[in-house]
């Protein structure tokens, strides 16, 4: 098992490394800085307020949305204080991040367990903008690479996460 752990990790850092070194990396980065401040939470509070608006508590909608939430960030909570895993610029030496993160571990990535529930919850409802949806949320994982607060793998699990608890919750509400 640690050897696993160590290959996923060396593989991690080494396309992490790539993608930093990268020539357009510098201008990427500033695309990346607003990109990832769509997934920070704001957008999604006004989404629960406006459904809470227009179609009252007892909305199937609002209700898919709270619940996912109150089932993901549990377990988002759980498995990064559970694994403890350094964020980037803790683990490799002479790298610093382009933004400072909210909190101390990497694993799994928060904005992209959360796009990736709201892209699917939204794209249950509106079944022509998934695409579009998974292609933003998709985004917001790149981008918390390219700002160097997360390796690829804490991007693919928080995918994992996001979708899962999306699904779980369209299942159990509706």
């Amino acid at each position: 098992m640690k050897l696993l752990l160590f290959s996923i990790h060396k593989y991690d850092v080494f396309m992490f490394t790539w993608l930093i070194n990268a020539k357009i990396h510098g201008t990427l980065s500033q695309f990346c800085r607003v990109l990832s401040k769509t997934g920070d939470g704001q957008l999604y509070t006004l989404i629960i307020a406006l459904l809470f608006a227009t179609e009252g508590y007892q909305s199937p909608f609002l209700h898919v949305i709270l619940f996912a939430f109150i089932l993901e960030r549990p377990i988002y909570f759980v498995m990064k204080n559970g694994f403890k895993r350094n964020r980037p610029e803790a683990a490799l030496q002479n790298f610093r991040s382009v933004i400072k993160p909210s909190d101390q571990f990497s694993f799994p990535s928060g904005h992209t367990s959360a796009a990736f529930m709201m892209a699917t919850i939204l794209g249950y409802y509106f079944p022509e903008f998934l695409i579009p949806l998974y292609c933003w949320a998709a985004m917001i994982g790149f981008s918390r690479v390219v700002l160097g607060v997360h390796f690829p793998t804490d991007t693919l699990v928080g995918v994992i996460l996001g979708v899962s608890t999306a699904l779980f919750s369209l299942g159990h509400v509706l």
